[in-house]
């Protein structure tokens, strides 16, 4: 596939996500989210202890370093240097010589060796806007065996466009005032004006026409959404 029209991924990543200082404090502020009902997901969907293992949009390696201890190979993919870095020092710390890392995005990732198993990724699609999600999309399918399994968790609105206004307030009524111990108003409010989650109704016919069926939908608040996913 000629990808010489494809977008620059890192001008979409955030400049934060690039900064040293923002990732050394990343899992904090994200509240180092449990990574096991993702690993259950993939287990309950036939994907083994021999299984290989694609993570993109990675960060720190929240995941990617749960499932280097389980799957035969984890790659773990990621637009900024800085996270990667990061990810590397874990892993070596952890001796993990099955989880590898790579510097790349959803459309620059070329997966080597046999078809992966599944893909995870986590609150990282969202820097795409919609046409390039879709590309992404593609591009997983592509990377998978058919009956792979696409677990996708990101900001995905589960609402109607004239709800919007209720839905935003509830969600900026719960941030916290701390930045270093989670996301603010003012975050929030970033991601709202300058990052592109879609609507439900848009993302889930994206999936199937990419070549994906739902085999499991669950959300929180309406913003957060997880999928569960199998390549047809």
């Amino acid at each position: 596939m000629s990808t010489h029209w494809f977008v620059d991924e890192l001008a979409h990543a955030g400049p934060e996500h690039l900064d040293p200082g923002f990732v050394a404090g990343f899992d904090r502020k994200q509240g180092r989210p449990d990574p096991s009902d993702d690993l259950a997901a993939l287990a309950a969907h036939g994907v083994g202890e021999g299984a290989t293992v694609v993570d993109l949009g990675a960060g720190t390696g929240q995941f990617a370093l749960a499932a280097a201890e389980r799957f035969a190979r984890v790659v773990a993919v990621d637009i900024s240097p800085a996270m990667v870095a990061s990810m590397r020092e874990r892993a070596e710390c952890r001796g993990l010589a099955t989880l590898e890392c790579v510097r790349a995005g959803f459309l620059s990732y070329d997966h080597t060796g046999e078809p992966a198993d599944a893909v995870y990724t986590r609150h990282a699609l969202h820097q795409l806007p919609d046409f390039w999600k879709t590309q992404a999309l593609v591009r997983i399918a592509n990377m998978l065996r058919p009956g792979g399994v696409l677990r996708v968790r990101d900001l995905i609105y589960d609402f109607r466009p004239d709800q919007a206004g209720e839905f935003f307030d509830k969600w900026l009524a719960g941030a916290v005032d701390d930045p270093a111990a989670g996301y603010t108003r003012e975050d929030y409010i970033e991601h709202i004006q300058t990052e592109h989650s879609t609507y439900r109704w848009l993302f889930e016919p994206m999936l199937e026409a990419c070549g994906f069926e739902i085999v499991d939908v669950g959300f929180h608040g309406s913003i957060y959404g997880a999928y569960t996913c199998v390549k047809r």
